[in-house]
């Protein structure tokens, strides 16, 4: 049976909209233990901070060729789909498989993040059963994806990391199964989503807890009429008079979701103040909230968390660069706020971010964009990352290469299991409990080699 928080996550939607204030739920001495835990140290203290790029990200406009050779070859291929090759942003030491690579122009704070060596990115990653190789695929024999280019498949393969099987439970809910004895607070989950639920923080005895945002990126605060709906479910719900056991435990359930969504509540408002500024636009928001909560994960007895982060729209079958243009920036200005408050924090060390997507897009454009494609380019962020860097093998960008399954659709050449193993193995999974969260990852890495999967992180 599930612990308690997990069939609390439909509640705390509604207790964060009721409005709950602190002092209602929580009393003078129960605040003054939580101020009392300020006291401990962060050394121990961890998170990673999935951002997930729904819709597929066209990720070779991100992560793009700047030297004049490799350049005309993506310029060839992608022809309205590319962009100016004086626009590009350039990147110290970022030669890559003989390319030298720039960034989108509005990734101006990925740029400065990358040069001081606090972002890498890890080029052509995707789903993948097992190694394959480009004569098995052309001739039918390689074992493949489930759905690959459906939107729904692909999405669920990014975080439960199961390619070749419909699961239940995503990567980061299994790490939760096993390191959430790490946090002193059982009340409220190591997971926490601002996007509601999902399948990556999923485990079989944790889920995550959601939490709400608002433009200022705050909780949710009391207003009369919240108060009063508030007030009339708590007395129907602390009706002792219930005989039957389900509504009794309907009852304890609800109660316990309002009363822990007033815990949160409180260590957000008593956690420590951030003076990084951040945009207005919903991604912010959504990174602000995250970084209050890590601001207050020794008010909540956290040693270790995830969050889960969702930044939709990015599927763009029709005006490519103008959809790019509008949404990178935000993407750009959200991702480096999070990192300054990380920093601001003295937690920068501490912190892990990393994008996903449901795949990249095709390297040659119908006309109008571009569509569905498989293996894309992917940023991780952080001060415990090995950045300046670009890892894995970015690849040849001209039509009817090796790897191009047809119209530029890239077969990847390093795993999303690699990917989540470096992830796992720095968050504190131990190498004997690896192929337990990542049942794939043993085709294509060795946990006891001794060596990093892919070298990115510290």
């Amino acid at each position: 049976m599930k612990n308690n928080h997990l069939s609390r996550r439909n509640f705390l939607k509604l207790s964060g909209k009721t409005g709950v204030t602190t002092a209602a739920l929580l009393g003078t001495a129960q605040l003054g233990a939580m101020a009392n835990a300020s006291a401990q140290t962060n050394n121990d203290y961890k998170a990673l901070v999935c951002v997930l790029l729904a819709g597929g990200a066209d990720s070779f406009n991100l992560l793009v060729p700047k030297d004049n050779v490799a350049y005309q070859e993506y310029k060839n291929t992608r022809a309205d789909l590319a962009l100016p090759q004086e626009a590009l942003l350039s990147l110290n030491n970022a030669e890559n498989n003989g390319r030298t690579l720039g960034l989108h122009p509005r990734l101006t704070g990925m740029q400065s993040l990358y040069n001081q060596g606090q972002v890498a990115f890890l080029s052509n990653v995707g789903t993948l059963v097992e190694p394959t190789s480009t004569q098995a695929l052309h001739n039918g024999t390689a074992k493949l994806p489930l759905g690959l280019f459906s939107h729904s498949d692909q999405i669920s393969q990014w975080q439960t990391a199961l390619p070749d099987i419909r699961a239940n439970s995503g990567w980061g809910g299994r790490i939760a199964d096993r390191l959430s004895t790490h946090n002193s607070n059982k009340r409220i989950s190591m997971s926490i989503s601002t996007s509601g639920s999902n399948e990556f923080q999923a485990g079989q005895t944790t889920d995550s807890f959601s939490i709400l945002t608002g433009e200022k990126a705050t909780p949710s605060l009391v207003t009369s009429e919240f108060e009063e709906l508030n007030q009339a479910l708590t007395t129907i719900y602390s009706n002792d008079s219930y005989v039957s056991p389900f509504r009794r435990s309907y009852r304890k359930v609800f109660n316990e979701a309002i009363s822990a969504n007033g815990e949160f509540e409180a260590a957000i408002l008593g956690g420590q103040k951030l003076n990084t500024t951040f945009a207005a636009d919903e991604f912010s928001a959504q990174m602000h909230m995250v970084a209050k909560t890590i601001a207050a994960n020794q008010l909540l007895g956290m040693k270790r968390q995830t969050f889960f982060v969702t930044f939709g729209g990015w599927d763009h079958h029709d005006e490519t660069i103008a959809n790019m243009e509008r949404m990178v920036k935000p993407l750009n200005d959200g991702l480096s706020a999070f990192q300054a408050a990380m920093q601001e924090l003295g937690l920068a060390q501490n912190v892990t971010t990393f994008t996903t997507s449901d795949f990249a897009r095709t390297l040659s454009s119908n006309g109008r964009g571009s569509d569905h494609g498989w293996g894309g380019n992917a940023m991780i962020m952080g001060g415990a990352v090995k950045g300046g860097q670009v890892y894995g093998e970015y690849p040849s960008l001209a039509l009817n290469n090796p790897l191009d399954t047809g119209r530029g659709v890239l077969m990847p050449t390093t795993s999303l299991d690699q990917y989540f193993a470096e992830l796992a193995l720095w968050f504190g999974v131990s190498p004997s409990e690896l192929n337990d969260i990542l049942p794939n990852a043993s085709r294509f890495y060795d946990s006891a080699s001794g060596t990093a999967p892919l070298g990115f992180l510290v």
